[in-house]
């Protein structure tokens, strides 16, 4: 190595101690905090006191000027208020994504209002030939309810003659069972009536939304 290379090497080690030297120099220098109190007023200083460390910091540089910020302990009620938000946002988002999806199923089933009115009504078909057999079969019930009714007036506890037989178990079996038959049939009729009212109300509102997809494009 020449006395050049030689000299041009020292300088590039001089250099890269001054660095490092500069470096630690910059890292051991205290930082600048600017804290407010309880009571308003604003703080300065390298080092934050105990009962402030939760609260919201600023980090300065030797300006004077904002560098950082640190965001402090939140109280459980910020905790709960963001925990809120989120769960709503990702209930908008689901929403949001449960109706994309509603919309491209709704496209690709259907070419035209006429198929979904058709489906509608074989749909609707069902349900009331269903109701229309259970109205019968409560027809057929409250007439054989009204026949142990006025057979079982003759018995004890529903005759007014006090010396009226007790009423037989077979007869007492059959007029409770009719009751709960009937009751039965009753729930079932009340199911339908609110399937045909829902089926009803989806498929008025497809036909609305298919109307207002085609009318985009």
């Amino acid at each position: 190595m020449n006395r050049r290379s030689i000299f041009q090497f020292a300088r590039i080690v001089f250099s890269l101690c001054a660095l490092t030297t500069l470096a630690a120099h910059a890292a051991e220098k205290p930082k600048t905090y600017r804290w407010v109190d309880n009571e308003g007023i604003v703080h300065f200083g390298d080092r934050v006191p105990p009962e402030y460390a939760s609260n919201d910091l600023s980090l300065l540089n030797d300006q004077g000027v904002v560098v950082a910020r640190v965001a402090g302990q939140k109280t459980p009620e910020e905790l709960a208020e963001e925990a809120r938000i989120k769960a709503t946002r990702e209930e908008e988002n689901r929403l949001r994504e449960e109706s994309l999806m509603r919309d491209r199923v709704l496209l690709s089933t259907y070419l035209s209002v006429e198929e979904i009115e058709q489906l509608r009504d074989r749909r609707l078909e069902l349900v009331i030939g269903q109701m229309r057999i259970t109205q019968v079969y409560l027809d057929n019930l409250r007439e054989k309810l009204l026949k142990l009714e006025r057979e079982s007036q003759r018995f004890s506890p529903y005759s007014k003659d006090p010396d009226a037989k007790p009423i037989d178990e077979k007869l007492a079996r059959e007029l409770s069972d009719t009751l709960d038959s009937i009751a039965l049939y009753e729930r079932n009729l009340e199911k339908s009536q609110t399937e045909q009212a829902q089926l009803t109300a989806k498929f008025d509102a497809d036909i609305t939304r298919f109307r207002e997809l085609n009318s985009k494009n």
